[in-house]
């Protein structure tokens, strides 16, 4: 994949962490919490913020000066 085509994907992944933590804020403020979902939402918010880093180092790589 090009770079325009990662650095589209990496918004699109950024916006979803986004919105699955606005998710996460919204269940959690409910009188009635569901825990196992908001575990579903974090552990799949934890897995685009590894896929947002590999797309980022890919698009940045280590310089070694």
């Amino acid at each position: 994949m090009n770079d325009d085509g990662l650095k589209a994907e990496l918004e699109t992944l950024k916006v979803e962490h986004r919105d699955l933590d606005d998710a996460i804020f919204v269940l959690s403020r409910q009188p009635v919490v569901d825990q196992l979902q908001i575990a579903r939402l974090k552990k799949k918010k934890l897995a685009l913020k590894e896929r947002i880093i590999r797309i980022e180092d890919q698009l940045l790589p280590d310089i070694i000066a």
